[in-house]
């Protein structure tokens, strides 16, 4: 029988068809593996944890941030970091919050069962790069928990002078508020004020009476301290106001009819007596400016002129001279906020401090 024999074609192409099937196999094995740790790495790694936290300062979500395991801390552990275990939870919320983008996950590193995970990222406009300490918390399911190994809280040591009344990237606050001492706390005794880290933190004031633009810190160290002074300057409609109060203040010593009115930056000395009482009037009133002094406010020297009319009668041979006479005079001061926002302006003279 004159025929073709296919056995032989047979076995040789189901040996190449199930040789194309472990290949095949082994090729879904090694995309399912690849796969397997690209989606462990992008929802359940670390970096993914530690993105998911920035993803919620990112869109202000600050309560849904502080409840991210790790984040919250007690006073114990603020007190372990050299935090001062009362500073003020002010700013943990949405308000405070400035713009956080171009976040990346530059790096992983585990030892010893905890994870670094550096970030870069742009916080107000500001680069900045930060790396967090992540270890795990148990398993959900097949995929591990993760929680910060240290808080990515972080406090701003604010030092505000001329001012109880700020802002925090435009959220504001007074001292009294966030200072343990309450109403009693002093000018210049920091602010400590826990923040998210990352994060950029401008602080601007605007009262009547003093301004700073925004003087900010980026705080990018979980569990740091960064200091911020903050120096006021005078408004305009303060500086008048001091103005005005030194000018009552001269005009009311000119009412005093003495040579030396009592506590007053002029006066006469004469070696005969007085025929007549004297009469005082201010020629030239100081021009007063303001400048910080500590956490409240000086008055620099400045020079004004006063005049007097009176008729001295000579201890010699009784004749009387009419004196008018120019005497010039130096003033300074300091001003003190009080309380309830008033000022108290006390106007000294150098001069006779000198004497």
């Amino acid at each position: 029988m004159n025929g073709v024999d296919t056995r032989v074609p047979r076995r040789s192409s189901l040996a190449a068809d199930l040789s194309m099937l472990a290949l095949v196999g082994v090729l879904l094995l090694a995309a399912l593996g690849a796969g397997g740790a690209i989606a462990y790495k992008d929802f359940y790694g670390p970096s993914a944890f530690v993105t998911r936290y920035l993803d919620l300062l990112s869109s202000g979500r600050a309560a849904d941030a502080l409840r991210v395991p790790g984040v919250a801390v007690d006073r114990e552990t603020l007190d372990d970091a050299g935090i001062t275990p009362t500073a003020s939870e002010a700013l943990l919320r949405q308000a405070a919050l400035a713009p956080l983008t171009r976040v990346e996950v530059e790096s992983e590193k585990e030892h010893d069962g905890v994870t670094e995970v550096t970030v870069s990222y742009e916080a107000a406009g500001h680069p900045g790069r930060t790396t967090f300490t992540v270890e795990q918390d148990g398993w959900e399911g097949v995929a591990p928990r993760w929680r910060f190994q240290r808080s990515p809280l972080a406090v701003v040591d604010l030092t505000l002078r001329g001012a109880d009344r700020f802002a925090v990237n435009g959220f504001e606050m007074q001292r009294a508020q966030v200072s343990v001492a309450g109403t009693a706390a002093a000018d210049l005794d920091p602010l400590p004020l826990l923040v998210f880290t990352p994060g950029v933190y401008s602080v601007t004031v605007d009262t009547p009476i003093s301004t700073a633009e925004g003087t900010g810190v980026l705080a990018d160290s979980p569990l740091a301290t960064t200091p911020l002074e903050v120096q006021t300057e005078p408004t305009d409609e303060f500086v008048d106001v001091v103005q005005r109060q030194v000018e009552d203040f001269l005009t009311a010593c000119t009412t005093q009819e003495v040579l030396q009115p009592t506590a007053c930056p002029f006066g006469m000395k004469v070696q005969n007596r007085i025929a007549t009482l004297p009469t005082w009037s201010i020629t030239t009133q100081p021009t007063v400016t303001v400048v910080p002094d500590g956490g409240d406010w000086a008055i620099p020297p400045a020079d004004g002129v006063a005049h007097v009319e009176v008729e001295i009668r000579s201890l010699f041979d009784g004749s009387i001279q009419k004196v008018s006479e120019d005497v010039p005079f130096r003033i300074d001061g300091s001003v003190v906020i009080l309380a309830d926002g008033t000022a108290s302006i006390r106007v000294s003279s150098p001069d006779l401090a000198a004497d």
